[in-house]
């Protein structure tokens, strides 16, 4: 809990001056996003790229969202498990950053562990469609047992790397959906690394179901995964959300998803369903924070967690 009240003095005393770094944002988005003075963009005989990929060739461009190309509305990938359905956009960078408490009871075994700072990195690059993305985390454990045993761990996780293409914008019924190609590579502690590549897919979705007021997305997950054996396997995940916007600034969720694994032998490695939900607060149109809270549902679940985090746009 220390780790948490760090944070905690954290969040507090550097939300004042995050919410202070327009000029800086500014300066860095220009720097990747105005074209240069030699380009034929500037003399106005280059189409405007697309936002995506691809696009629904059905209903009308009103419905798409192509009569309006302004600035890409801002969507974070925390709190909840369901990710961004669209990119940040070329020439901005999002720094996602967080503090996650886990405490699991299971045959007799107490089981706590901190996850910090959960620093995702998003950098829009070449088009409004495709973002970079790298992610670093630490990791302490702690698990005690009936007769007083106790063993501790603590440590860099696996370095995350990936790449979201945003494939479509929504239109009508038809969802905003984007991919993202992502793995993990060995260079975390002894304890916390996988010490292999473990290759993903990441297939998100997502609906304004009312504007401004009520959303929903989903993801569905396939990766490569090793147990404590050594041994490895297909790990599968999905996931659905629910957002409201109860006023402009603050927003809710809901959201339930499954971890499932496909192939693993070691004893005990089943499916773990959860279901979570919480609070994010706009300070400006490009700073977030936001808190969680979650339960297990399933026996292999953990029992509980709940986080803090916050967002900035440059």
């Amino acid at each position: 809990m220390r780790l948490a009240m760090i944070w905690m003095a954290f969040l507090f005393f550097t939300a004042p001056a995050l919410a202070q770094l327009p000029s800086a944002a500014e300066s860095w988005r220009r720097l990747w996003s105005e074209p240069a003075s030699f380009t034929f963009a500037e003399a106005g005989v280059m189409p405007k790229s697309p936002r995506t990929l691809l696009k629904w060739e059905v209903g009308t461009d009103a419905e798409n969202g192509e009569e309006d190309q302004g600035e890409i509305e801002f969507q974070a990938d925390r709190p909840d498990f369901t990710e961004a359905s669209r990119t940040v956009g070329r020439g901005r960078v999002q720094i996602e950053t967080g503090y996650t408490f886990t405490r699991d009871r299971r045959d007799g075994v107490t089981t706590r562990s901190s996850s910090f700072p959960e620093a995702l990195f998003r950098i829009g690059m070449f088009a409004d469609w495709f973002e970079f993305r790298f992610q670093q985390n630490f990791a302490s454990l702690s698990r005690s047992g009936p007769t007083g045993e106790r063993f501790t761990a603590s440590g860099a996780e696996d370095l995350y790397l990936g790449v979201k293409l945003w494939l479509v914008e929504q239109r009508g019924i038809f969802p905003e959906v984007a991919i993202q190609l992502q793995g993990t590579v060995p260079t975390g502690s002894r304890d916390f690394t996988a010490n292999q590549v473990l290759p993903g897919i990441n297939l998100l979705y997502g609906w304004d179901i009312i504007k401004d007021a009520w959303t929903a997305g989903g993801s569905l997950v396939v990766s490569r995964a090793v147990d404590e054996t050594g041994h490895t396997y297909l790990e599968l995940a999905t996931s659905f959300t629910f957002g409201f916007d109860l006023t402009a600034k603050l927003g809710a969720y809901t959201e339930w998803y499954v971890i499932a694994p496909s192939g693993a032998v070691q004893p005990g490695l089943t499916a773990q369903h959860y279901f979570n939900g919480g609070f994010t607060y706009k300070v400006t149109p490009d700073f977030q924070l936001d808190i969680r809270a979650g339960v297990g549902l399933s026996r292999q679940a953990d029992d509980f967690f709940m986080g803090a985090g916050l967002v900035y746009r440059f």
